[in-house]
């Protein structure tokens, strides 16, 4: 994992179990009648579009400066002391969490239709889903307009605040989960909604079915760090350094298709 520390760090170790995620998104996957991408939309100019973030690669201001991590699909600003989080499958990015102390922001971006937005659709699901699963789901206004505020159950019968955001883009939404402090503290949140809006989307040109998700991959530096530690590795040395520690897929890495 990444990491920019403070110059006093104090990250908790016990993180948001979101085993129960994964529950939702497979009760909300169905076959909702879109078909693959034949043609490419004709990209608008830059300022046609008015946002104040998330962008989309197309509508980033020349004059926009901020350092961001690229993840492929996303590119990702990283405060000091927020640490990134790559979950991977078969060595293959899936998602992407910033984590900063006790609250965590899950980031994933999918292919949307050229015509409309899916997050009404998207956020229904994840609602109904949750009613039958013993949540309780309220939709809100937040900062990012109309999100999910909730209570996720898990295994042991507590419950867990959440907040599921979303933003529909041009050919792509992106979502974000909210855990852990920041799910009910504004102040918590603050830092991590700013993270989110600074996230840029880079969807590209292929054909893509609506709610596929958008590629990741490692940032360079990840690989950087893992040549290096693999050439270490084959010529026997024990390394005392850091190491990079990229977490292997669990259950509470989800897809919407």
């Amino acid at each position: 994992m990444f990491r920019r520390r403070r110059a006093t760090d104090d990250v908790a170790d016990d993180e948001f179990d979101e085993a129960e995620y994964d529950e939702l998104d497979d009760d909300a996957d169905g076959d909702d009648g879109d078909d693959v991408e034949d043609d490419v939309a004709e990209p608008q100019p830059p300022g046609e579009r008015l946002t104040t973030g998330p962008w989309d690669l197309a509508d980033l201001p020349s004059s926009d400066e901020t350092p961001r991590v690229d993840l492929g699909g996303l590119m990702v600003p990283i405060p000091e002391g927020v640490e990134l989080r790559v979950e991977v499958a078969d060595d293959v990015v899936v998602a992407a969490a910033l984590v900063d102390g006790t609250s965590q922001l899950m980031v994933n971006a999918f292919a949307a239709p050229k015509t409309s937005g899916i997050w009404d659709d998207v956020r229904n699901e994840i609602a109904e889903s949750l009613r039958g699963s013993g949540g309780s789901p309220e939709h809100v206004t937040g900062s990012f307009g109309t999100e999910l505020r909730a209570r996720l159950p898990d295994d042991t019968g507590n419950t867990h605040p959440a907040r599921f955001i979303g933003v529909d883009g041009p050919r792509w939404f992106l979502r974000g989960l909210v855990s852990g402090a920041a799910a009910t503290d504004p102040t918590q949140a603050r830092r991590l909604e700013e993270i989110f809006r600074g996230i840029v989307v880079v969807r590209g040109s292929d054909a893509m079915a609506p709610r596929d998700p958008l590629p990741l991959h490692l940032p360079r530096e990840a690989l950087e760090s893992v040549e290096h530690i693999d050439a270490e590795d084959d010529d026997g040395v024990d390394a005392d350094g850091p190491r990079l520690q990229l977490q292997e897929r669990g259950p509470e890495i989800t897809e919407i298709r």
